[in-house]
């Protein structure tokens, strides 16, 4: 018996990862069978009478989770082990306890409504995992499909978050019809269930109609600088920055009207309140009057000084001199360049937890020292409440700046969408992870935010994949890994919101309260408040 729960949890986890995006085998239509291992051992420990069964199925569960997990996103590795051990496990574990939630329900308010429970506790985690300080959304269900957007074009209208209500579905029908039995309702709903939403894929994207708004020249440069021996100490700032200027030469004339560079382009830390004075800044200036209708759109390290008075944010800290003491926070900022006097600027707002950010800095700050250096400055970095867009000189263009790790977010993409961007660009330096899946799953995962938002999607990688994406998720021009290069291609703009743009993650939201109320009706029950439905 035990070996059979031993080989379920294996079977499970190693069925995930196959169907996962790059690190298996790519099988995306595995995830429709993939949760099937792990109710039949749910099912068989529900059904022993053994005492301690919460604490057995929570270990297997774990392990099948850990399986998944460890498969799937091993490669935070080259970055931090400790990093990436924190992540497979502290992962694992939240997912164990939604499964293992999902098991007490059943038990205690029966079929029916325990394996519905099961896909909103499930929707409900991932909401919460897209919104809480210890955020890792990066194995969310639905970015499994991530190389699959032919027949997931209706993420347009629910998010990822409706391809994992879709896989989930079809693993809870498929069981019932597993363990149940055979009959025309059954058959005709798992068929209807699967078809359907491919179908309804397929019309709307033969159907679908280029957005007729205008279209822009872009310019990609890729200077694939090192990001561990020249980034931040072996190359000098200008020699960067001159790099990749010479690789824009080779690409941009005078019908180009953006040149767009990766995250932490400019290393050097720059006072915002100084921009001007500084010589990258200089440089790009020099490179623009050659080329008077091109804008420039790249990533920066920048740093915000707090004048006396000023509220100070609570990441901020303090710099102490022989003579001069302030208080300061730094960016990863996006920077817009053009020929006007005024330099817009973006601050990146989704932080990678304990790279970027300590977790719940409010009562974590004493070991914020801690924070893993991976883009050149330790502790926590700062950010902006709400998205901004940078809007070109005529206003044709309005593009909103996605910085690396934002990019895994689709309600947070689409609020660059509301805020007016008729175009997205994605600036990353994937090149801390070496050549593995993680930075092809990060490209595959941009494909969801198109379809999404129905926007050209134009990435910008130091290291590689830089490239173009379609409002239907179509890459087009992508770079190869580790060589400096620069693209170009004429893209579409497009204003019109989408129904995930404007209502978000919905499906999570109610998922969430129904939880709750699931949970309330859980509490009654035990105390026989209700009667058992």
């Amino acid at each position: 018996m035990k070996f059979h729960n031993l080989y379920r949890s294996l079977i499970g986890g190693l069925t995930l990862a196959l169907a996962w995006p790059i690190s298996g085998l790519g099988w995306s239509t595995l995830l429709f069978v993939c949760f099937i291992p792990f109710l039949y051992l749910e099912k068989n420990i529900a059904e022993d009478k053994h005492d301690s069964k919460n604490f057995r199925l929570f270990n297997y569960t774990f392990l099948l989770l850990f399986v998944w997990n460890i498969l799937t996103t091993w490669w935070i590795y080259y970055a931090s082990f400790g990093g990436a051990a924190m992540a497979v496990i502290t992962n694992s574990f939240f997912m164990a306890l939604v499964l293992l939630l999902f098991h007490i329900t059943r038990k205690k308010a029966g079929d029916f409504i325990g394996y519905f429970s099961l896909i909103l506790y499930w929707l409900a985690f991932e909401y919460i995992h897209l919104n809480w300080d210890l955020t890792w959304p990066w194995l969310t269900l639905g970015n499994g499909f991530a190389n699959s957007h032919w027949y997931i074009q209706w993420y347009e209208y629910t998010g990822a978050l409706g391809g994992s209500l879709w896989i989930l579905s079809i693993n809870l029908l498929l069981f019932t019809i597993l363990t149940k039995g055979r009959t025309v309702i059954r058959i005709a709903g798992i068929l209807a269930l699967i078809l359907l939403p491919i179908l309804l894929s397929i019309l709307l994207k033969v159907n679908y109609k280029m957005p007729n708004e205008g279209n822009i020249n872009v310019v990609v440069v890729q200077p694939n600088i090192d990001p561990y021996n020249e980034k931040f100490s072996g190359l000098t700032p200008q020699v960067q920055l001159q790099k990749m200027l010479a690789l824009a030469e080779k690409k941009t004339d005078s019908n180009t009207d953006y040149l767009v560079g990766p995250e932490t382009s400019l290393v050097n830390e720059m006072i915002e309140t100084e921009l001007e004075e500084s010589p990258a800044i200089a440089d790009i200036r020099a490179f623009l009057k050659k080329y008077p209708r091109l804008t420039f759109v790249t990533g920066a390290s920048t740093i915000k000084e707090y004048r006396h008075g000023e509220k100070i944010s609570e990441t901020a800290r303090k710099w102490k001199g022989a003579e001069i003491e302030y208080i300061y926070d730094s960016y990863n900022t996006a920077m817009q360049i053009d020929a006007s006097t005024n330099i817009q600027l973006y601050h990146k707002s989704k932080l990678v937890p304990g790279v970027e950010k300590m977790p719940f800095p409010a009562l974590m700050k004493p070991l914020e020292k801690l924070a893993i250096n991976l883009g050149g400055t330790a502790g926590s970095l700062g950010m902006q409440e709400e998205r901004s867009v940078f809007k070109s000189i005529n206003k044709k263009v309005v593009a909103g700046t996605i910085i690396c790790y934002e990019s895994v977010y689709g309600e947070f993409v689409g609020e660059y969408v509301s805020k007016g961007a008729n175009i997205l660009f994605i600036i990353t330096n994937d090149g801390w992870w070496e050549d593995t899946p993680g930075y092809k799953q990060h490209l595959a995962y941009a494909t969801l935010r198109a379809i999404e938002t129905r926007r050209s999607i134009v990435r910008s990688a130091n290291t590689g994949i830089s490239c173009f994406i379609s409002p239907l998720g179509e890459i087009s021009e992508p770079t190869k890994w580790w060589t400096s290069t620069s693209i170009k291609q004429t893209v579409v703009l497009n204003s019109i919101l989408t129904f995930y743009t404007l209502h978000g993650d919905y499906l999570g939201k109610v998922s969430l309260l129904s939880s709750l109320g699931l949970l309330v009706y859980l509490v009654l029950l035990r105390f026989k408040l209700v009667k058992k439905s």
